[in-house]
């Protein structure tokens, strides 16, 4: 396109249609200029420039059938996001027949786990801590990459700059004021100061700085405001008598503690719900645990907030008898479980006669639980998750980690929690059910909408 005769050039991203945003801008900087409008015709996935045989295109995300290309010029769009570098690599090679060719990349900040995007990134850091010049033998620091082909223009906070001061995010954004305004920006930093998700959606995306692909998820405070009496758990049971619910199973493999989570939603508008939490642990191994996590085991179940179990694995027996109990005394909807470890708890519960329509398996992952996950925050921040002070239950809280994917949606995360999280997980595993069964409502006919 540069007056090059049968010049090729290429925008390529994830997937098409991310590409699409670098030739959508192309196209508004033709529309706008008068000269390139004669000269340039623009199609849905190409630009075509007839008087020099020249054309750009936007790619697919993959490789494949993309051997053959002399590009003179492409474009690669959020790193952070590749796969593999197969497409950059492939379209490289096709530039060895150009004299002057070019390589344009540009991204935002990602995950540390997007190893490709990571990466590039580094090697970027490495290439602007390198010298300019060719390095001399005598005074060579070893530091950093001599590139001389490559210009790094990078807009980031450093890993030790304070992420609050409003005069390291004009070092981020060169046109705050204007795009985006200080307002903007402002009002999602006052989201993220108290919220280590929403910080690190704010470290991403507004200052530019890669960011771990887990972090610690409530905020303690906010989880504590949420029940007005601490001491209500105990005697919970008795007031929520006859009342819809929703369960949420997580169960251990057979040392491991087991979680049941009922949720109650409002019966007016605007109104919290409300939450039983039990949990049981093998009775052998409360001691042990207590002295090896530094945890009081031992006090939770003489509080009665925790049940032990005779021996040292947990008798799925007992849980399902709470189930059966508690569908006498509660009107249960539906049951979300996760199906690890559940086939002959679900088989035993149906034989009783809890019927099979009311029990909902729930896949473990970030397409099934991002939604409900984001509901458990949303209603921990606006003070609407009333867990009565449950002892166990707050601990869980307060060690739970969430993981990202690369789209930044998130789900607790066992893995990268340091201690057990099995009664936040099951409460996720509850809203689920309960936004399963409110699928038949519409958005609009509830009083709870959830943005």
């Amino acid at each position: 396109m540069d007056a090059v005769y049968g010049g090729q050039g290429y925008c390529f991203a994830l997937n098409e249609k991310q590409a699409g945003t670098v030739l959508t801008k192309m196209k508004a900087m033709i529309a706008q200029q008068p000269r390139l409008a004669r000269e340039l015709a623009v199609f849905g996935k190409s630009i075509w420039c007839a008087r020099k045989l020249a054309r750009f295109e936007r790619l697919t995300g993959k490789a494949a059938g993309k051997h053959g290309m002399s590009p003179y010029v492409s474009v690669g769009d959020e790193m952070h996001e590749w796969d593999s570098r197969d497409l950059d690599t492939t379209i490289r090679q096709g530039m060895a027949a150009q004299l002057q060719p070019i390589e344009l990349f540009a991204s935002t900040a990602g995950l540390k786990t997007a190893v490709v995007g990571y990466d590039l990134y580094k090697e970027s850091r490495a290439i602007l801590a390198g010298p300019i010049e060719p390095p001399d033998a005598g005074a060579d620091t070893g530091e950093g990459i001599y590139d001389p082909r490559s210009l790094v223009v990078m807009f980031g906070l450093e890993d030790d700059d304070d992420w609050r001061d409003e005069d390291n995010w004009r070092k981020v954004n060169p046109n705050l004021g204007l795009s985006p305004t200080m307002d903007f920006l402002r009002g999602e930093y006052a989201k993220a100061r108290n919220n280590p998700r929403a910080e690190s959606h704010f470290r991403r995306y507004h200052l530019n700085q890669w960011v771990d692909a887990s972090i610690r998820w409530l905020n303690v405070a906010r989880w504590d405001a949420c029940a007005a009496d601490k001491q209500a758990w105990k005697t919970r049971a008795e007031t929520l008598r006859g009342r819809a619910c929703y369960g949420g199973l997580d169960l251990s493999s057979v040392k491991d503690l087991t979680a049941l989570v009922w949720i109650f939603p409002p019966e007016e508008a605007g109104g919290k719900l409300e939450i039983i939490a039990k949990f049981w642990c093998p009775e052998e191994t409360i001691e042990q645990r207590s002295r090896e996590d530094r945890l009081p085991y031992d006090r939770w179940a003489r509080m009665q907030a925790l049940t032990p179990t005779p021996g040292d694995m947990v008798d799925q027996n007992y849980v399902m008898r709470a189930i059966l109990e508690d569908a006498q005394v509660f009107d249960v909807k539906m049951i979300g479980y996760d199906p690890m470890f559940a086939t002959k708890l679900i088989s035993d519960l149906q034989e009783e006669g809890f019927g099979a329509e009311r029990m909902l398996k729930v896949r473990q992952g970030h397409l099934t639980l991002a939604e409900p996950t984001k509901m458990l925050e949303v209603e921990v921040l606006a003070g609407r998750f009333d867990h009565g002070g449950q002892p166990v239950l707050r601990q869980m809280a307060q060690n739970a980690h969430i993981a990202f994917d690369r789209n930044m949606n998130f789900v607790p995360s066992k893995k990268h929690s340091a201690e057990k999280i099995d009664g936040i997980a099951a409460s996720v595993n509850a809203l689920t059910a309960m936004l399963h069964a409110e699928d038949k409502t519409s958005a609009y006919e509830s009083d709870r909408l959830i943005i």
